[in-house]
């Protein structure tokens, strides 16, 4: 599955730095063994209902995207229960962002009492990965940066890997330490600012990123 976690584009910023149902890659909530493992390769998780609002059949949605479109456009999303394998389509009427909250307030098509909105709680919400926005230039969905090699730009040395990207005032890659690298510290992780004066270089193509951190950085956790 893919995550458009709440930003499903990166950017790198000067001075500071989508994911599918397969990108930054938040912890799915773990199926009983009676319940079958969704599919969700083809999906980009934006949001989870959590809870009713008001009488009328509204919904709160935590969001995972940074896309205000995906809860204010009317149109079709896809909508995924516990429990269930794959996503059905609903008809999303109108949406609005609650200031302050991090939270929307959605009406969904067939929807209109607090008894119907209760129980859509804990279902998740999904676009297909076919819809993923155009990046504009120094922008990545996060699917593209888990799983990345990190290394030193100077010296060339493997450093590790990217295992996920954590929002905070500059985005962080939390980056798993290789045992090559230091034994002492294989199977920790480290994070680092994703900034351009810090992580110059995002390739791709060839799976790699380059660093210049700053003396201590690495260390940071010892």
């Amino acid at each position: 599955m893919n995550h458009e976690d709440t930003k499903d584009t990166k950017r790198r910023k000067q001075g500071s730095r989508e994911q599918g149902a397969g990108g930054k890659k938040k912890k799915s909530p773990v199926p009983s063994p009676q319940s079958p493992v969704p599919d969700l390769d083809d999906w980009i998780e934006i949001g989870k209902i959590v809870a009713p609002q008001g009488l009328g059949g509204e919904v709160r949605v935590y969001p995972n995207t940074d896309f205000p479109e995906r809860f204010e456009e009317a149109g079709t999303r896809w909508m995924l229960r516990p429990g269930e394998c794959e996503p059905q389509p609903v008809e999303l009427l109108q949406g609005r962002y609650i200031e302050g909250k991090n939270l929307y307030v959605i009406q969904l098509e067939g929807v209109s009492d607090r008894t119907a909105a209760e129980n859509l709680r804990d279902c998740r919400l999904f676009v297909p990965i076919s819809d993923r926005p155009e990046l504009e230039e120094g922008e990545f969905h996060v699917i593209d940066l888990i799983g990345l090699s990190v290394f030193m730009q100077e010296s060339g040395d493997l450093i590790g890997t990217v295992v996920d990207l954590l929002p905070s005032g500059h985005d962080l890659l939390e980056v798993k330490f290789d045992p090559a690298f230091d034994e002492k510290k294989a199977g920790k992780t480290v994070l680092i600012p994703f900034v351009m004066e810090i992580v110059p270089v995002v390739d791709l193509e060839n799976r790699r990123i380059e660093i210049t951190p700053p003396p201590g950085l690495l260390s940071i956790n010892d």
